[in-house]
């Protein structure tokens, strides 16, 4: 049996990817289990009923079903380049805390605007700017990073959700002059070879259970 933390993962999902940040950041060795969404393993919902990724087990059985929770583990074990003291952990908590709740919602209507009828697509935009995105762009007018010169917890727990705004429609998130400093941060990210090994295609591996 292998003695690795065993990681619940599915590529795309801006929660996993973010606690792959962490824990690749970390230089933490996992067994990564690539979940099929519509299939999830028995293993998984075994350690963790709520049926959502990433979870991640440890050897001494302890689970951790929260994607903020493992990359605090993580960076805990090993942190190299200071993500967790680049500010203030309750500011960064707070900010987190707005791109989770308020920002997620909005940007899962935008990004699924036919089910939410009540507001056109680029209404569900707007509002996502407004409420969130707005304030990142001021944050980064005179500033690399959300909370200074280099890379946070923050940053990095943005940084996928950002990314899949930015999708829905490329066109214009390419365009728009509302955001450009947001914009080049982004692609800063997405240009980190971090971010690329996590985002790397697994190998065939089929989850337990």
């Amino acid at each position: 049996m292998s003695t690795l933390p065993l990681l619940f993962s599915y590529r795309r999902c801006p929660y996993a990817i973010r606690a792959r940040l962490a824990l690749w950041q970390a230089g933490l060795p996992v067994q990564v289990h690539e979940v099929s969404l519509r299939d999830k393993p028995a293993e998984l919902l075994r350690l963790s009923p709520k049926g959502t990724v990433p979870v991640l087990c440890l050897p001494d059985g302890m689970v951790l079903e929260q994607s903020l929770d493992i990359m605090r583990w993580a960076l805990a074990q090993h942190d190299p380049d200071g993500w967790l003291q680049a500010a203030p952990l309750e500011a960064m908590l707070a900010l987190i805390a707005q791109n989770d709740g308020p920002f997620k919602q909005l940007l899962d209507r935008y990004k699924y605007a036919e089910r939410h009828p009540e507001r056109t697509a680029i209404e569900w935009r707007d509002e996502a700017v407004r409420a969130h995105l707005a304030d990142l762009e001021a944050r980064l007018h005179h500033q690399p990073c959300l909370f200074g010169p280099s890379w946070s917890l923050a940053d990095m727990a943005l940084l996928p959700f950002v990314r899949q705004f930015a999708q829905v429609d490329r066109v214009w998130f390419d365009a728009t002059p509302a955001l450009p400093a947001l914009r080049a941060w982004l692609q800063r990210g997405l240009d980190l070879p971090l971010f690329a090994a996590v985002m790397a295609k697994p190998t065939h591996q089929p989850a337990p259970g």
